[in-house]
């Protein structure tokens, strides 16, 4: 028998996520296919919940 917590504790595999924007390194923000901000696209947002990307942390020293 498997113990309860068991079931909660194991890290299950993480799903493939096809992001529809890129990190623009010159611009500093996130952009889709076609050049506009992905911000700016509200469908964008619903599916994915944000536009966060790692250039904060390689840019600034306290994140």
């Amino acid at each position: 028998m498997r113990p309860f917590t068991l079931r909660y504790t194991v890290p299950h595999e993480p799903e493939a996520v096809a992001v529809p924007y890129r990190f623009d390194a010159s611009r500093q923000l996130n952009v889709l296919p076609d050049g506009r901000p992905a911000v700016a696209d509200r469908a964008v947002l619903r599916a994915t919940g944000t536009t966060a990307s790692t250039a904060g942390s390689q840019t600034h020293f306290d994140d």
